[in-house]
């Protein structure tokens, strides 16, 4: 899996070095028998901006730093792309992320899908575990938000789902991973929150095409079942 992310992210015309950054000597070695760059990093970061922020501060030159998470095997190059051009071109902003449309009811009420909303200017004003914006009038018509998703399935329209992957300038990504825990990070067990906590701005871009972040059996299912096909349609079967 690892591997497919490196390729992804390799393949975005902006991206000129990837690197795995871990602390797993599996992983390690999984990486560089393919060919690939891996670095150790520390065993006692308590985050993964952390593990990002040294590996970051080795790189001689790089002013833009891309951090894709490694359960990301579907990851679309332009996606990656699209979130480095949108800092590049947003002065006011420290750090681009990236959302998709949800298309299910579930995951709306879901809280291991991180949801996000932005202002105008696509800032982020939020993200949460829990379902935002809330539509308050339909929940009431309907009883609850379960069932007003049920009725009017067009309500999906407005939620977005936070996909993980930042872009950071260097600077702005050494200073952030030295903040302690903020009380919102603390209680929504989001690290991004403690941006906006010390008031810098998160721009926020679609991405190209929808991913799946591989956290479940499951979701290790689907990906496979993805990948073969897209690999069948590839040879033409």
């Amino acid at each position: 899996m690892i591997v497919h992310v490196l390729e992804r992210a390799l393949a975005a015309s902006c991206v000129s070095r990837a690197i795995a950054a871990t602390d797993d000597e599996r992983i390690y070695r999984a990486v560089s028998e393919a060919g690939y760059e891996a670095l150790m990093t520390s065993v006692g970061h308590a985050s993964g901006t952390d593990r990002l922020a040294e590996a970051a501060a080795t790189l001689g030159g790089a002013e833009i730093i891309v951090n894709v998470q490694g359960d990301e095997p579907l990851i679309a190059p332009e996606t990656i792309d699209r979130a480095v051009r949108a800092l590049l071109e947003d002065g006011a902003a420290s750090v681009s992320t990236t959302c998709e449309r949800i298309e299910s009811a579930a995951d709306v009420l879901s809280s291991d899908v991180v949801k996000v909303v932005s202002d105008e200017q696509g800032h982020a004003l939020y993200f949460s575990r829990s379902p935002i914006p809330y539509p308050r009038d339909a929940a009431r018509l309907h009883v609850s938000l379960a069932a007003a998703l049920a009725a009017e399935p067009e309500l999906l329209s407005v939620f977005r789902k936070h996909t993980g992957l930042y872009v950071y300038r260097l600077s702005f990504l050494l200073e952030y991973a030295g903040w302690p825990q903020t009380a919102l990070e603390r209680a929504e067990s989001l690290e991004q929150l403690r941006i906006l906590e010390h008031g810098h701005v998160i721009r926020v871009v679609e991405a190209a095409s929808p991913s799946i972040g591989v956290d479940t059996e499951d979701d290790l299912k689907r990906v496979r079942a993805m990948t073969e096909l897209k690999e069948i349609v590839q040879r033409g079967e």
